[in-house]
């Protein structure tokens, strides 16, 4: 999987959250609020407001807003609570809190609070989407707010957060919000005239697990094990995790000491390397044998040339390289940069070559997510004046070094993303949550409905709302379509997996499959996925007669050499997507379990699929590859279908279990 599902973030920074923890549990001299609260903020309509803080213990505290009072007395641990009556949409109003000290919040607006989750692609900017430059240009709408929660990955639960900064949407701030988040806010606002507030809880590359809480990751069987093994505290990280690290080099290579070689030892050609172990190139390593390993390896290949491949200048493309590489050639550095989405294209100075063996030696440090060479195997070649000779393939490796940390990330073990970012938000009374996520969960997406359903309903039960509206996005179309095949899809599963999870009450899912990019794990159409969930929230949160999904498969059976599928959310009638000319996307397979291409049309209300080679179809699947963009099946409003598949047969990610 590539590996631009990990967005890296700065170690120091995580060390520097760290130390800013704020002192939520300790006395203070003046009373504060929580760090959420903030001048422009948005509070939740229509339902009792909370307002905490702390402040010296045994002080009393009063609150003030709209007209009405409240008092509460500090606790030992200095934290105080009140809750306010519930309050019709509106604004702007002052909310003030009155101890030894005086603290005035103003501009602030009652309407509907949507948490807004995941990972880059909903943490995706406005101002890097398609479209971006009308976009800001007409976000003079100061009834939509922004707040954007700082990343931050705890090994405790977290009483409070840093300082939060609300921003109104403006054509100088929308360009920081999130994208989807953005376009929802708009088109909600605009249906219903009520002041919109985004909190954008959302973390570039992380799994799933990470935004559970402890309680529900304990109660998942293979979550639980990593939680109990857990520092609890963390003065003690540094030294599990480095443990941890010599765990996996240990299975993976028994025996192997810890060994930070200088470059002028390993970087050099004459080496004997013939006890290192050996992985695929490009792959990352974590999917050959050193799950979760951060840190520093190295890999090493030696080429074979002959005079003529020798003799003058070359480039050593060596793709990507997650995320940092030090590159040597018979001994001498010839490159080295950070970028884990950079290509890599070394010069070597005519001479460095020689006839014979060649050493290329390259030494990768991983930050976090995956790590290694990685991407498409023809981006590695070194390009000669007489061709260009593959380097694709085996080649050695030996770790070296893990990575020093004293601060967790947000994937090193699950609950730690909630811990640190969520619980913080706790006692926000919310109108739903908008989820982008799954990019990073691919590999185990078997297991992916189990732990979305286990999500949803641990976050209705830590915000005490029952029916939490929760609308997800089902994963965009990727990879390009060349590695499409029939045989099995993670991606297509993922998909499926997010499909089951609508038989969960109050959930909607928003189909992207005609919006992604073969090219990048960040397709840039915003809008369309803004919208579309948009839809949801106004037909089933607010009761509009808006079309809110596509096409979705009732039924399937079989009609002689042909099987027949009815659909339901048709609404007008099925249709091709504009500008196809014929229906595309479907397969069927016998009782061989085998997959080919379906020629497929539109019969009224039904789809009518066949193949010649298969006289006797037993299963239909639609849209069931990495890079679902040629599947065409819309409804007359143009949304599109989402992917599906009317057999049980074994996965390919079947088994494939978390591991941090």
């Amino acid at each position: 999987m590539p590996e631009c599902t990990f967005t890296k973030r700065p170690r120091w920074r995580l060390a520097l959250a760290a130390l800013l923890l704020p002192l939520a549990g300790s006395a203070a001299a003046e009373a504060r609020l929580a760090g959420i609260f903030g001048d422009h903020m948005v509070l939740q309509r229509e339902a009792p407001i909370a307002v905490w803080g702390w402040a010296t213990p045994g002080e009393v505290v009063r609150v003030q807003f709209r007209g009405q009072s409240r008092r509460s007395q500090a606790a030992a641990d200095g934290r105080w609570a009140v809750r306010l009556p519930a309050a019709p949409a509106g604004g702007p109003h002052a909310l003030t809190v009155q101890a030894s000290n005086t603290l005035v919040l103003r501009d602030v607006l009652v309407g509907d609070l949507w948490l807004c989750a995941g990972q880059s692609n909903m943490e995706w900017a406005l101002q890097d989407s398609q479209g971006a430059a009308q976009a800001i240009a007409s976000a003079d709408l100061p009834m939509i707010r922004h707040v954007k929660i700082a990343h931050r990955a705890s090994l405790q639960p977290q009483d409070d957060g840093p300082a939060a900064t609300w921003q109104p949407s403006s054509p100088t701030t929308a360009g920081g919000f999130s994208a989807v988040g953005f376009h929802f806010a708009r088109q909600v606002h605009q249906a219903l005239g009520v002041p919109i507030g985004l909190v954008n809880a959302s973390w570039g590359g992380t799994h799933l697990e990470t935004w559970l809480s402890p309680r529900a990751a304990r109660a998942d069987a293979d979550l639980a094990p990593h939680l109990h093994a857990m520092p609890a505290a963390l003065s003690d990280y540094a030294a599990w995790t480095r443990e941890r690290a010599w765990g996996v080099v240990q299975r993976w290579q028994p025996g192997l000491a810890p060994q930070a070689a200088g470059t002028a030892v390993w970087a050099a050609a004459p080496l004997d390397d013939s006890a290192w172990r050996e992985l695929n190139v490009p792959g990352n390593w974590e999917a050959q044998g050193l799950p979760g390993f951060d840190g520093e390896l190295w890999v090493r290949r030696q080429v074979v040339l002959s005079d003529a491949q020798a003799a003058g200048a070359a480039t050593l493309a060596l793709g990507m390289i997650d995320d940092c590489d030090e590159t040597w050639v018979n001994g001498q550095r010839v490159g080295g940069l950070c970028g884990w989405d950079t290509p890599r294209r070394y010069p070597i100075a005519a001479g460095l070559l020689q006839a014979g063996p060649n050493t290329i030696a390259v030494r990768v440090t991983d930050t976090g997510g995956g790590g290694g060479l990685h991407g498409e195997a023809s981006a590695l070649q070194l390009q000669t004046a007489t061709g260009n000779l593959p380097l694709a393939g085996r080649w050695r490796a030996r770790p070296a070094a893990p990575l020093e940390r004293s601060a967790p990330d947000a994937n090193d073990l699950p609950t730690l993303a909630f811990n640190g970012m969520l619980q913080p938000l706790r006692p926000l009374r919310l109108r739903g949550v908008l989820w982008y996520q799954g990019e990073s969960n691919v590999p185990r997406a078997a297991r992916y409905a189990a732990a979305q359903r286990r999500l949803i309903a641990d976050w209705r039960a830590h915000w005490g709302q029952a029916a939490l509206p929760f609308y997800y996005v089902q994963l965009a179309s990727f990879l390009p379509l060349a590695r499409n095949t029939l045989a099995g899809s993670p991606w297509a599963e993922l998909r499926e997996a997010q499909r089951q999870v609508l038989d969960v009450p109050h959930t909607g899912m928003a189909v992207a499959i005609d919006v992604g990019d073969a090219d990048d794990i960040h397709p840039r159409n915003k809008q369309a996925v803004g919208d579309r969930l948009a839809r949801l929230a106004l037909r089933d949160g607010f009761g509009q007669p808006v079309v809110a999904q596509g096409p979705v498969l009732r039924a399937a059976r079989r009609q002689g050499a042909q099987m027949v599928l009815r659909f339901d959310h048709a609404h007008g009638g099925l249709a091709l997507r504009p500008g196809a000319v014929a229906l595309q996307g479907f397969a069927v397979a016998g009782a061989d379990q085998r997959f080919r291409p379906a020629s497929a049309h539109i019969e009224g209300a039904r789809v009518v699929v066949g193949h010649a080679e298969v006289p006797q179809p037993v299963a239909v699947r639609y849209g069931w590859v990495d890079n679902a963009e040629e599947a065409n099946l819309v409804n007359r409003a143009g949304l599109p279908a989402s992917p599906f598949r009317t057999d049980r047969w074994r996965l390919v990610t079947d088994g494939v279990r978390f591991s941090p």
